[in-house]
């Protein structure tokens, strides 16, 4: 088992710590991001390197998480990831398919588009952006493994990360 960090009050130095839960156990009920802007560069694939990984042996699972999101579960991450493994098998320009939820994503956060446009940035670079993709919708508080419905069920149960208590402030 991996070692959580702990929180320590000065206050109350005799207190045993309080261990922060783990990042997969919580989703940030907000989080602080520059309008317009992704959170993460087109090319920082090793921001999650387990994911960079599943993205270029198996894009496809990458595709079918990101849309299922982006799609706020209309479309399951199975069924999304297999017409794009189909398309990438038959035609090789499954790019073509996923650059739409590319800019589904960017219209519903109103990120830029950039560094061009989805299209040529899906069929020139296609495992990049859906790693940034994925990062994006991660950083703003979704766990991708679960999917659509798990998420909004632990919103619902108001499930969300603890503050984060920067030592030395006082109240």
């Amino acid at each position: 088992m991996q070692d959580r960090p702990t929180i320590r009050n000065p206050a109350y130095s005799h207190a045993s710590p309080i261990p922060t839960p783990a990042p997969s156990d919580t989703i940030p009920t907000q989080l602080h991001h520059a309008p317009g802007h992704w959170t993460t560069g087109l090319c920082h694939c090793f921001d999650d390197p387990a994911n960079c990984v599943i993205t270029c042996v198996c894009p496809c699972i990458t595709f079918g998480q990101v849309a299922e999101i982006v799609s706020r579960g209309s479309k399951s991450c199975f069924s999304r990831g297999l017409l794009y493994g189909v398309l990438l098998g038959f035609t090789g320009c499954a790019c073509l398919y996923s650059f739409l939820y590319r800019s589904k994503l960017r219209g519903q956060y109103d990120l830029e588009e950039e560094p061009c446009n989805d299209c040529l940035v899906h069929f020139c670079c296609c495992p990049l952006a859906l790693c940034q993709e994925y990062r994006e919708l991660k950083n703003r508080g979704f766990d991708m493994e679960i999917g659509w419905e798990a998420n909004m069920d632990r919103q619902k149960r108001g499930v969300a990360m603890m503050p984060i208590v920067i030592p030395g402030m006082t109240r």
